[in-house]
């Protein structure tokens, strides 16, 4: 007589499945498509940028503003400077010529940098989602 093995009268084992496993997900765009499609996402992600990069233009405008503006303010309120002399020049004009012109290039110098800056944390945002 042959003897019955154990797993002959136990039940059969089911492998149970979700029908979701089947189901197509949905595609996740990277964000520069959702930028180049205009989508709401892509137009959050630009107002983000164009966001920055306006409050960096701002504070550097207020600064020349103060700067500039500030110069005459200076002057008048100590008239010394106005008569005073550097190398036979003007201290008013020399100030303009010798502090503000290199003044104004370093400021662009250092918009320029920190807006490429601004640009470079965009772009690895945009590449990490």
């Amino acid at each position: 007589m042959r003897k019955a093995s154990p797993r002959a009268d136990s039940p059969r084992r089911v492998t149970v499945t979700s029908p979701r496993t089947a189901a197509a997900r949905r595609p996740r765009y990277p964000a520069t498509r959702e930028i180049d499609e205009q989508t709401r996402v892509g137009e959050v992600y630009m107002r983000s940028l164009l966001r920055t990069q306006f409050r960096l233009a701002l504070f550097v405008c207020t600064v020349l503003a103060c700067v500039v503006g500030g110069l005459p303010l200076l002057f008048l309120l100590i008239p010394e400077l106005r008569e005073a002399h550097l190398l036979g020049v003007p201290v008013p004009w020399a100030v303009l010529a010798g502090l503000i012109y290199p003044g104004f290039v370093l400021g662009a110098w250092l918009y320029v940098r920190q807006a490429e800056r601004n640009e470079r944390h965009f772009a690895e945002l945009v590449e990490r989602r």
